[in-house]
């Protein structure tokens, strides 16, 4: 990220804007200490860019790590396919067993942290017009707190459902303070016209910088309208068509291209760059990605970090449903399974499971302890995915098809796809999506819209409500939601909790 930012750490509802500290050359500007209220601030063209900025700073609080795991982990341990080494992580495991409830952290730290997202996007949205400066960059600056605020209304709808469609700067005197639950269908209107919106905003298709660009914008428009096209929706035929095509225009764009190689995706020196179109920003020294301890085996001393937790690692039933000779799951592709040890690098531990590599940052690892690594919210191979999916759907198997999904397979060293029905090519596409996007905060929202889960064994895809983990637990018709948080419904008498919580 080599833009000077200077972030908000929050909207507090008063509408008072609190900086928060920090200094470092080109990533973090030393913020001005001065009160500001939305009376005396919004006069110049840096604060436009200073009140878009704090809209990224959300992006980071879910992610990281520790021996409390991290909210990020609950979308993993909800699609059966992750386990923990991490026995005080008890939000972790409540959602691993399906025991979940309204009090796990989890839940709630997404809840705030992406209202505090959207509240600084709808003032960014309110008072930016406002400001005298350059038409062109105040209309890029409304694109990317549109896009912002787009993604963090389609992650809380997702895992939540009916939530609060707030789209205006909320004080103590708004109507909006203590706002009900809106239809899903709203908010999904809303996502829609924000991102369709910014496709216009003048944004460039790729920025090296980790800006919003306009084919960060598409992409996740043909995400979104995939997802509309199945669960709670149906909206079906015209919306998997939206979605191919949305996803087409990236493709023939020209702009992505898959790296040649897995290592590519674990590469700081890689970071918004060929296949990564967009990513949470993250710097070491200054603001390092914190997730490093969570991926490493507990206390096996294989790292430089004193901090092993084994607080996210693959099941083993999932990584060996993998075709054979799939090389996303050769030893440091994808997973892990032994490493050299902290005290002798010329000696080799069998871990005893399969470890996450596509998160892991050798460099820091090894040495530093201060990771650099960037977290991909997309990237190229989701794009050419939903495109095969899509147009699957709407016209079944193509030769367009054949190609967006063979060159994930091809990169995998697997044969390619040929010759089957459209049922099977959509289950073909589907194993794709399980197999190339694990672990990526992905899978469970597949699982949702689909209403389907991965049998590990048979390697074939059946109800989601009635599936059985390979570990034991059922999955209900209640895990198709997570719990609204308990400290939201005390607070807003208007919130009814999700079913069966």
């Amino acid at each position: 990220m080599k833009y000077n930012i200077k972030f908000f750490s929050r909207l507090a509802i008063c509408g008072t804007l609190l900086f928060s500290a920090g200094s470092c050359s080109e990533f973090l500007e030393e913020p001005d200490r001065s009160n500001f209220t939305m009376e005396n601030y919004f006069t110049k063209p840096e604060h436009a860019e200073s009140v878009v900025n704090s809209i990224y700073e959300n992006l980071r609080n879910v992610l990281g790590g520790g021996f409390n795991g991290a909210p990020w982990m609950m979308l993993e341990f909800a699609t059966g396919l992750a386990n923990t080494e991490l026995g005080q992580a008890q939000n972790s495991i409540f959602v691993r067993n399906l025991v979940n409830n309204s009090d796990n952290g989890y839940g709630a730290t997404y809840w705030t942290n992406h209202y505090r997202g959207i509240a600084n996007a709808n003032l960014a949205i309110a008072k930016i017009p406002g400001i005298n400066m350059d038409e062109a960059a105040k209309k890029r600056y409304l694109g990317e707190a549109r896009y912002l605020r787009a993604l963090y209304y389609y992650e809380l709808v997702r895992m939540f459902g009916s939530i609060p469609l707030i789209k205006e700067p909320v004080d103590l005197k708004s109507t909006d303070l203590y706002a009900p639950q809106s239809p899903v269908e709203d908010v999904y209107k809303l996502i829609e016209a924000d991102l369709v919106e910014a496709e216009s905003s003048g944004l460039p298709y790729t920025d090296a910088t980790g800006r919003v660009s306009l084919g960060a914008i598409k992409s996740l428009l043909s995400s979104v309208y995939l997802t509309m096209a199945g669960y709670p929706l149906q909206k079906g035929a015209e919306y998997y068509k939206k979605a191919a095509d949305k996803a087409q225009e990236v493709i023939q764009s020209g702009r992505y291209s898959l790296f040649p190689s897995y290592d590519d995706l674990h590469n700081p020196a890689k970071k918004n760059t060929g296949e990564n179109i967009f990513m949470v920003q993250f710097a070491a020294f200054i603001l390092p990605s914190n997730w490093q301890t969570s991926i490493i085996p507990y206390n096996q001393g294989i790292s430089a970090y004193t901090d092993e937790t084994g607080a996210i690692f693959a099941n083993k039933e999932f990584v060996e449903s993998y075709e054979q000779g799939d090389k996303r799951v050769a030893e440091k592709q994808f997973y892990y399974k032994t490493f050299s040890l902290r005290s002798d690098r010329t000696k080799t531990r069998d871990l005893g499971g399969y470890y996450l590599y596509k998160h892991f940052d050798t460099e820091a690892q090894l040495s530093t302890t201060s990771s650099n690594l960037n977290w991909t919210v997309m990237r190229y191979a989701q794009v050419l995915l939903t495109y095969a999916e899509a147009a699957n759907e709407v016209g079944g198997p193509s030769a367009a098809v054949y190609e967006a999904v063979n060159a994930i397979r091809k990169r995998a060293e697997l044969p390619a796809l040929a010759g089957l029905s459209k049922e099977q090519l959509r289950e073909a596409i589907w194993r794709e999506r399980w197999y190339e996007l694990s672990f990526e905060n992905i899978t469970w929202y597949d699982m949702v819209r689909l209403r389907k889960a991965f049998n590990v064994s048979t390697r074939k895809f059946e109800d989601y409500v009635g599936h059985k983990f390979s570990y034991g637990p059922v999955l209900k018709e209640r895990e198709l939601l997570f719990p609204v948080p308990t400290a939201e419904i005390r607070n807003n008498g208007k919130l009814k909790q999700n079913p069966g919580y």
